[in-house]
């Protein structure tokens, strides 16, 4: 192998207001051709910020490259500073000899034009070639990262595509021009488990076939074990630890390493408490197997008492239309939700598992009454919740809540954390003056872990996983008797992750709340939950206690998405 890029001492600043941040300090790292490089660590570790210098995407100011080089080496051999390389070099590099994948292909696609046209476009503007053989080649990328009809895809937009699908219209266009060095940010953070394994699978297939060099960026060593050839893992923006693969997994020497490698869930029986990158750096453990004290249930609390399901689905059917006939009947519905009955216990954590659109997102909303069914009942104490009128759903509400995927977009960017968090209490009359409603969104902000000083702050002010315990905390303002955990840690990092399942796990002995727990990942779904549904394709296909179904699954389906679980982190 010959060296293809080398970072030396890199040093990258922030300035705003005055105020400079170290975001990279003293970062050195080699990539040979050939070798794929995993750069791992939390939001803010400064991994991201190592990768887009490369490419100088970085906007400055407020960014400063303070000190350091970035040589890359060409087709021809020649070695050349890309931190000191003229506007015109950079932008024949970028998208032809270096390519990057982002972690969210549909802020990345531009939606307004199709899938085919944007990478027709990549290959139009480094190959000077014409229209239609760009036109060719872009189907034949679009068949070598398997895209199911890349004739169709061709002419489809963004939206219309899945999460796996945008994400290999990303690949296609990263490798049209056959580029020497590939960077991979966080490309399948949000994805399903089973999407994961094959978009990580053709990447490093394409890099075997092409003999390019990878740098893979991650918070999750799990994932990485799956790819990468060296492993180099940063923490505030220093590198605390580098080596080959194989032998970082086995004999991880900095707490931080230890930490990740310790804090998934996979790794932990339920009712354990997960631990967390404090209790590595502060010294409280310092083996990956350690274990912390084990919280176990109150004996009483163990077990569920089944008598009266608080919840019961019956024949529950949600479905959309689609084609209709000239008059405007309906001919084709897209069963969403299809004859779907469980019930769900007081005290119980019902976990619901499934690839993204198996209707997993749209079954929890449809019991919510945010998506009306098309047929079937749902029994909220005794209450039928779809044929209830306005005024007794508007007053059942406060016992049903619901905490989003993300936490962003569920706040209001115009109001600050303590008017979120008071609004509901407001609007249900749980306080008698603003005084004592401050006071209840104080106590709600310390119980999720967060300050008294954070109640006049703004959601953009906190981080992913403090926004996350916002929503919790304004979830549990009214003490609701169910909750709907949807997607609620898929998009966190694995420590943040790990630290809102610990505080969910709290929080439901303290409130005592009944819930259902939605999930793409089986691993977090058995950690959390006492009973398991998989679902796919709009219907439930197996059902079960947490361990039993995850340890003896006997539907094809769930065998499927236990296997997609990455090995790294199998217990």
């Amino acid at each position: 192998m010959s060296e293809l890029l080398s970072i030396q001492n890199l040093q990258i600043d922030f300035t705003s207001d005055g105020v400079t941040s170290n975001a990279v300090q003293d970062v050195s790292v080699e990539v040979q051709r050939g070798e794929i490089v995993a750069i791992v660590g939390e939001s803010g570790s400064g991994k991201s910020v190592t990768a887009l210098s490369i490419l100088q995407l970085l906007p400055s100011p407020p960014a400063v490259f303070s000190k350091g080089e970035i040589w890359f080496t060409e087709e021809d051999g020649r070695k050349i500073d890309l931190l000191k390389a003229s506007n015109e070099t950079i932008r024949k590099i970028r998208g032809n000899e270096i390519a990057m994948i982002f972690q969210e292909p549909m802020t990345s696609l531009n939606p307004v034009h199709t899938c085919g046209h944007q990478v027709m476009e990549a290959i139009v503007l480094h190959q000077k070639i014409s229209g239609a053989e760009a036109k060719k080649k872009t189907i034949e990328l679009f068949e070598s990262v398997q895209l199911p009809n890349p004739p169709l895809i061709y002419n489809r937009y963004p939206h219309q595509l899945s999460g796996g699908q945008k994400q290999r219209v990303m690949i296609a266009m990263a490798m049209s021009c056959n580029p020497s060095l590939l960077i991979c940010d966080e490309p399948t953070t949000a994805l399903d488990v089973t999407v994961q394994k094959t978009i990580l699978q053709l990447i490093k297939n394409l890099q075997q076939q092409k003999n390019m060099g990878v740098i893979f960026i991650s918070h999750d060593l799990g994932v990485v074990a799956e790819v990468a050839d060296k492993v180099i893992v940063m923490y505030k923006g220093q590198i605390v630890e580098e080596g080959a693969v194989g032998e970082l997994y086995k004999n991880p020497t900095h707490p931080y390493t230890k930490a990740l490698l310790a804090c998934r869930p996979a790794l932990h029986v339920k009712g354990e408490r997960l631990p967390i990158v404090s209790d590595f750096i502060d010294g409280k453990l310092t083996g990956v197997h350690d274990k912390l004290q084990i919280q176990e249930l109150p004996k009483e609390a163990a077990i569920v008492v089944k008598t009266h399901p608080l919840l019961l689905v019956q024949k529950l059917k949600v479905w959309f239309p689609g084609k209709t006939k000239l008059f405007g009947k309906q001919t084709e519905f897209t069963k969403a939700v299809n004859d779907v009955s469980f019930d769900v216990f007081e005290g119980e954590t019902v976990g619901l598992v499934g690839e993204s659109g198996c209707g997993k997102s749209t079954l929890g909303r449809s019991i919510l009454q945010l998506i009306r069914p098309t047929a079937g009942s749902i029994l909220f104490k005794g209450q039928d919740l779809a044929k209830a009128p306005k005024d007794l759903l508007r007053s059942m509400r406060k016992d049903m809540q619901i905490i989003f995927q993300d936490p962003y977009s569920s706040l209001n960017p115009r109001m600050t954390v303590g008017e979120a968090i008071g609004e509901p209490i407001k609007v249900h009359g749980l306080a008698a003056n603003n005084r004592q409603k401050k006071e209840k969104v104080i106590e709600l902000l310390e119980k999720v872990h967060l300050r008294p000083e954070h109640y006049n702050r703004y959601p953009h002010e906190f981080s992913g996983g403090q926004r996350q315990r916002i929503v919790i905390a304004r979830a549990l303002a009214l003490h609701p008797a169910f909750v709907i955990c949807d997607e609620s840690v898929s998009a966190l990092d694995v420590s943040v992750q790990a630290q809102v399942l610990n505080l969910l796990n709290d929080l439901k002995k303290e409130f005592k709340f009944t819930s259902i727990f939605i999930s793409h990942d089986l691993s977090v779904v058995r950690y959390i939950s006492d009973r398991i549904m998989v679902m796919n394709k709009g219907e439930i296909v197996e059902t079960g206690g947490a361990e039993e179904l995850y340890l003896h699954p006997t539907s094809t389906y769930t065998q499927n998405l236990i296997a997609s679980i990455p090995k790294g982190i199998v217990a």
